[in-house]
């Protein structure tokens, strides 16, 4: 049942980056990269990030099948670290924000070229990001995550998770009630 889900999300994301033109400035996602978190990494003292992806945060933790308590930050860096290393991404920046560049980059598979974000979505190991009004930036990521959380993809299928915006919310909750 489970690689029905992910085959889903496989057409959704395929659709999507069929549907998009593909815009100048491709630039490939490789091992020069310093990567920062499942969704953030710098080359050149420039700052990118996957655009509509929140990934979890570092030193937020879930419990593994073992009983194990695991850094989610962690996990999601492994996951996007094997994903550039097995796929070969390109990307293109999409818009700058104070000193970051959001990105779409889209990974090679088996002939294909699908949209990284929503391939790492599917797979359960990072989240749509939400915007400052608690909606998804990129609906689509939001159907994908909800999908991968049904069919308890990657993270999902551990116990603790915490959705990032929550953990976010809560944060920022705590600085703005402090003023």
């Amino acid at each position: 049942m489970r690689s029905i889900g992910v085959l889903a999300c496989a057409i959704v994301a395929s659709a999507a980056v069929r549907a998009m033109a593909a815009p100048a400035g491709y630039f490939e996602l490789g091992p020069d990269v310093l990567l920062e978190s499942g969704d953030t990494w710098s080359r050149n003292g420039v700052r990118y990030r996957l655009y509509g992806v929140q990934s979890c945060l570092r030193g937020t933790s879930f419990t593994n099948r073992y009983g194990r308590t695991e850094d989610c930050g962690e996990a999601s860096l492994s996951v996007l670290a094997a994903f550039v290393k097995d796929t070969k991404p390109v990307c293109a920046p999409i818009v700058k924000s104070g000193s970051v560049t959001y990105v779409m980059c889209f990974a090679s598979v088996a002939g294909k070229h699908l949209d990284l974000g929503m391939m790492l979505i599917c797979e359960g190991y990072v989240f749509a990001a939400l915007d400052t009004a608690g909606m998804p930036v990129d609906p689509s990521y939001a159907v994908a995550e909800q999908q991968a959380r049904v069919n308890q993809a990657g993270l999902w299928q551990f116990s603790g998770i915490q959705h990032p915006a929550i953990v976010l919310g809560r944060a920022a909750g705590r600085q703005g009630s402090r003023q």
